[in-house]
């Protein structure tokens, strides 16, 4: 049975396409993995043009299906790999909400500001709607500054669901990125590497 893990959030400036390349490149190590544009910028697609040119890297899927056939398109991608990841479109429309609905895992990339939490909201109330698993991840933290624990202690007070891991604010994972490739391939012995291991362990945690 394969798994979905959407990522997803209004707010631009998150970090949700980096984050979903990332994701891909260190599951496909071990995995048969898919990924999915459905943003309408298609940076995703964009960054999977790049790793052809890198012949050893892992092979991934690329689908970047949309509109009334994206239904079609998830029930085939999920019969052929076993983790399927969803990059959704920047506002909650009804390719999001779809995305949403097949996902194991809405995976919710916030930086430590409110208005990034803030926009967080309508994705959570989506996934709630849709009785789906939904997991803040704080992203682009800051080395330092208070910002980032005040926003967590928030996140606590109003009961949202986020994984303890946080992904700092790190060259590697924008210049993996811009190769192609996901910083687990281009730097596997940086810290950059090392938190987003953590929260590949957490997620598996989550899915059980």
């Amino acid at each position: 049975m394969s798994v979905v893990i959407t990522v997803a959030q209004q707010k631009g400036g998150a970090g949700k396409t980096t984050l979903a390349a990332n994701l891909a490149a260190a599951l496909a190590e071990s995995r048969k993995v898919a990924v999915l544009d459905i943003d309408p910028q298609h940076s995703l697609a964009r960054w999977h043009a790049l790793r052809a040119a890198h012949k050893n890297a892992t092979a991934i899927t690329l689908s970047d299906v949309s509109g009334w056939r994206l239904g079609n398109e998830l029930d085939k991608l999920r019969r052929s790999h076993d983790v399927l990841i969803i990059d959704s479109p920047p506002q909650v429309d009804t390719d999001a909400k779809l995305a949403i609905r097949a996902a194991d895992l809405v995976l919710v990339p916030i930086q430590p500001s409110p208005p990034d939490l803030w926009a967080a909201e309508g994705t959570l109330k989506v996934a709630g709607e849709e009785k789906r698993r939904a997991r803040i991840l704080l992203n682009r933290v800051p080395a330092s500054g208070r910002l980032r624990d005040a926003v967590t202690a928030e996140i606590a007070s109003r009961g949202y669901p986020a994984f303890a891991t946080a992904l700092g604010n790190r060259v590697g994972f924008a210049g993996a990125f811009a190769q192609g490739l996901g910083v687990t391939e281009s730097a596997p012995r940086s810290t950059a590497s090392q938190e987003l291991r953590a929260l590949l362990a957490e997620i598996e945690g989550v899915l059980g």
